[in-house]
């Protein structure tokens, strides 16, 4: 039995058991490996409404979630958003067998070609690039959360099709021998909606927007806070990495985004953000303590980041009153070649302030 096939009552299960099921993608600051000890923080926490910012890939506020919270999930880009509809919003629909056979076979119904011949021979074959466009000609006529689910499908897909996640470099470079960078997207597809399927359950109400930190409404019991700390080599810009599931979630704003066509990728430009620079993030981190001061923060941060743990609990202790709690775990991000990921490991702290 197919997962559009399973029965729509759910059954209750533990919160990490519940985010076991919810669809992995590499995500730069994935949280993957703290949930554990993000789940218990949050459980000593307590209360009923919890507000998750800067979602990324979605899995913290699924988490939030299985724990019983109302959560309010947001990000600055559009696709992250898109996932956590698709799971934390939809509380009991999924995608039938129906459904995706229309996506998958019901052809271009509309003949919109934008994504073929923007990205002609990069990243994807002709085929994956047909496929592209006539799935979202289909997902078109779809309407909330199963429009969602498809989205989320298609970017799952994309994303797991491409070699470490990223649309910075074109061809199979990075080609680690995972057969799902030579799967057809079509197949992709079908796997990612049996996924995304499976993790729909119903819990507390849940709402997903897109918006800066700036625009997210206050007074939530809990907020998690994990922004895009500056490095102090590199970058932080998601926009660069992950523009190709950014266009897609849309469809490239219908045709009409500001695609860089003097690029070798033909990519989305940047979209700037205080988070982003060594000499602004300071200043975006004390406004956003401020502004939930009233609530319980928790904060990841990560040792390799800018600015210091000290200078970090400093700003927190003068907006709350109090020192607060840093829990210190090790971690390891393994984005980049070998050399690099072994650079890239730090110490992961997860910052409690009532």
């Amino acid at each position: 039995m197919s997962s559009a096939q399973m029965p729509l009552i759910d059954v209750p299960l533990p919160a990490l058991a519940q985010v076991e099921r919810y669809p992995r993608m590499r995500y730069m600051g994935s949280k993957y490996r703290l949930l554990p000890t993000l789940a218990d923080v949050f459980q000593q926490v307590g209360g009923r409404t919890a507000l998750d910012p800067f979602s990324g890939s979605g899995v913290v506020s699924y988490l939030l979630k299985a724990q019983g919270y109302a959560v309010t999930s947001g990000d600055y880009l559009n696709f992250p958003v898109t996932l956590t509809k698709a799971a934390c919003v939809n509380q009991d629909l999924r995608l039938s067998d129906e459904d995706v056979e229309g996506i998958v076979k019901g052809g271009n119904r509309d003949g919109r070609d934008f994504i073929q011949k923007t990205y002609e021979q990069l990243f994807f074959t002709a085929a994956d690039l047909r496929f592209l466009d006539a799935a979202w000609s289909q997902i078109d006529t779809l309407t909330g959360s199963k429009r969602q689910l498809a989205l989320a499908s298609l970017v799952l897909a994309a994303a797991r099709k491409q070699p470490r996640g990223v649309f910075t470099v074109t061809g199979l470079r990075y080609d680690d021998g995972r057969a799902s960078l030579h799967m057809p997207l079509a197949q992709q597809f079908v796997n990612c909606v049996d996924a995304w399927n499976v993790a729909v359950f119903e819990g507390e109400r849940c709402r997903a927007v897109q918006g800066d930190v700036s625009s997210a409404e206050s007074g939530a019991d809990l907020v998690y806070l994990d922004p895009p700390y500056a490095p102090p080599r590199d970058d932080n810009d998601y926009v660069k990495r992950y523009w190709f599931l950014e266009g897609l979630a849309n469809y490239w704003d219908n045709g009409t985004a500001a695609v860089m066509t003097d690029t070798k990728t033909r990519k989305l430009p940047k979209r700037p953000t205080a988070f982003g620079s060594k000499t602004t993030i300071a200043a975006a981190l004390t406004d956003t303590f401020e502004k939930f001061r009233s609530s319980t923060i928790v904060l990841s941060y990560g040792s390799n980041a800018v600015p210091s743990l000290d200078r970090l609990t400093g700003m927190l202790r003068d907006v709350k009153g109090s020192t607060p709690e840093v829990i210190e775990l090790q971690h390891r991000y393994h984005f980049g070649t070998h050399a690099t990921a072994a650079r890239r490991e730090a110490v992961e702290y997860v910052v409690v302030a009532p």
